[in-house]
């Protein structure tokens, strides 16, 4: 396998570096923020129907439970942010406990006058809850991390490495970075602020609609830390409430796609999209698989987005806490009222518009291109599938996503890879190229449509460390290579590897049984025995 360093080196801006480390900071952690927002939200409910008393040891005890991580989070996000750096994750999360440390703190607490370290002025500030000062911190530490595993002897790296690092760093953390984040991350609330007070309807109208596609790109990482610092300095924000449309317009087109389709797949493809995205926010399943697919939905999005952020940014709703925007987050939004019909709105519009219009134009199905009908699909025949992957053959159940592993997607195996390459399994056509290029989708000149995924979650990196060799709806023969990963890379980025390899038109067949276990070589085989 070539070596694709250099050229992804030499692709890759200092912008792009900056957002990629943001985003595997935050991807980790970003279920735990959702759960205890929806902590907060329950409690609000709870509050406000009279159940459950401010004062009772049970509030306070769930109050704990769903503020802890955003109190905690400069410890929280200074492991994942060192992790991502290739630094020790302890390391940097000691980092983020010292600027909470009770000792500090009471500096803090205090209004301690004319503090100083080795005779320089210390500008206290409470550090719970923040966000930019910690991945700053953790970013300078990384750096200093590197150097010392050149200099200090191999031995001796395991406690002298984090000893300089804390005696160095914490100091210049509350000197120097912390103050320095701190005012970055005002200063950024303060200019969204600002265009807010000029014109709420047209930052929200702008946000709503853009909130959909930022996320595609990944640029939606810049904005989240923004929305967090704003909780922490004022406990309201208006960013996730303008955003906050776009994933209910996602679910509304959802709807409406499901509600349209005759294609069973696809229609299973959507309901399971819709469950996820209504109950935790989570709307990646629509978003990469209906929204990238079907280019037509984008404008639904855009459209009903707007209007519900235009709603929202006018009538000046705000967050009172981080989270996902769904059904069960709904009470964390102020006032309630106004959101609901401004999302709902959103929801509305946006399946209205796929019912009446369609989800289908022609370029979604290849205009000049192979249509599905001419890869056999309606006639699908036996078949024997190749193995895409070099590695070791594991049950789908052992994958952690569950549309793979409770085979909604489809039957098959999955692959723990040992060589980043993928080869195609068959003679057919690429019928789908995820934008992410982290899963590939292959149709056989004998009806089979075979989905495989490089790992789990991995479309969060947006494209990092994948190199494809093929576009949606080339013509490929067995062992043409498709896509090239760098293995160890997303290993460090804490990734599961392990890849499914499924049928997705499973009904089709009498059945899809697997043919091998243990190790298997690329382009060997078979792996699956389809039986029509």
């Amino acid at each position: 396998m070539k070596n694709n360093d250099t050229t992804v080196e030499q692709k890759e801006t200092v912008f792009n570096k900056i957002l990629g480390a943001i985003s595997g900071s935050f991807a980790p952690i970003l279920g735990v923020l959702a759960g205890s927002g929806l902590i907060t939200a329950l409690l609000s409910i709870l509050k406000s129907l009279g159940w459950l008393s401010a004062e009772s040891g049970t509030y306070s005890i769930l109050s704990a439970a769903g503020h802890a991580v955003f109190y905690f989070f400069p410890v929280f996000l200074g492991y994942t942010m060192a992790n991502k750096l290739g630094a020790n994750g302890f390391v940097g999360a000691a980092i983020g406990a010292a600027l909470l440390e009770p000792n500090y703190v009471t500096l803090v607490t205090s209004q301690a006058q004319d503090v100083s370290f080795l005779g320089i002025p210390v500008l206290l500030a409470s550090y719970s809850s923040t966000v930019f000062p910690i991945l700053i911190a953790a970013s300078i530490y990384a750096l200093l991390d590197k150097f010392l595993k050149k200099v200090i002897y191999k031995d001796l790296q395991m406690f002298i490495n984090p000893m300089i690092s804390l005696l160095v760093i914490v100091p210049l953390t509350i000197l120097i970075f912390g103050p320095f984040g701190t005012y970055v991350g005002q200063g950024l609330a303060f200019v969204i602020q600002f265009l807010s007070d000029k014109s709420g309807l047209v930052t929200g109208a702008v946000l709503g609609a853009a909130w959909s596609f930022l996320t595609i790109l990944g640029l939606h990482w810049a904005v989240i830390p923004i929305a967090i610092a704003n909780l922490g300095a004022s406990g309201l924000d208006p960013i996730i409430a303008m955003a906050a449309s776009a994933p209910f317009a996602q679910i509304g087109m959802g709807l409406g796609v499901f509600f349209k389709t005759k294609d069973k797949q696809l229609k299973t493809l959507a309901g399971s999209g819709l469950l996820p995205s209504a109950l935790a926010g989570t709307t990646e399943i629509i978003t990469y698989g209906i929204l990238v697919r079907y280019k037509r939905t984008m404008l639904y999005v855009g459209i009903a987005g707007a209007v519900g952020g235009a709603i929202v940014g006018a009538l000046g709703v705000s967050a009172t806490a981080f989270a996902l925007p769904s059904f069960l987050s709904i009470p964390v939004f102020s006032p309630i009222g106004v959101f609901a019909i401004a999302v709902f709105g959103s929801l509305l519009i946006a399946m209205m518009l796929t019912l009446v219009f369609g989800y289908e134009g022609k370029n979604d199905l290849g205009v000049g291109k192979k249509t599905n009908k001419e890869f056999g699909l309606g006639n699908v025949k036996k078949e024997m599938i190749a193995s895409p992957l070099t590695g070791h053959i594991v049950p789908l159940s052992k994958i952690e996503d569950p549309l793979f592993s409770k085979e909604i997607v489809g039957k098959g195996i999955a692959i723990e890879p040992t060589i980043g390459v993928i080869n195609s399994p068959v003679e057919g056509v690429v019928t789908t190229l995820f934008p992410s290029k982290h899963a590939i989708g292959v149709t056989s000149n004998d009806g089979a449509e075979i989905l495989i995924s490089i790992g789990v979650n991995t479309v969060h990196l947006k494209g990092q460390y994948f190199t494809s060799h093929v576009e949606q709806w080339d013509e490929v023969k067995k062992g043409d290579l498709l896509i090239e990963f760098d293995l160890e890379k997303i290993k460090a980025a804490g990734y599961d590897l392990k890849s499914p390899v499924v049928i997705t038109n499973t009904e089709s067949y009498v059945e899809v049984k697997p043919m091998k276990t243990g190790d298997v070589e690329a382009s060997a085989g078979p792996v699956l025995k389809l039986d029509a």
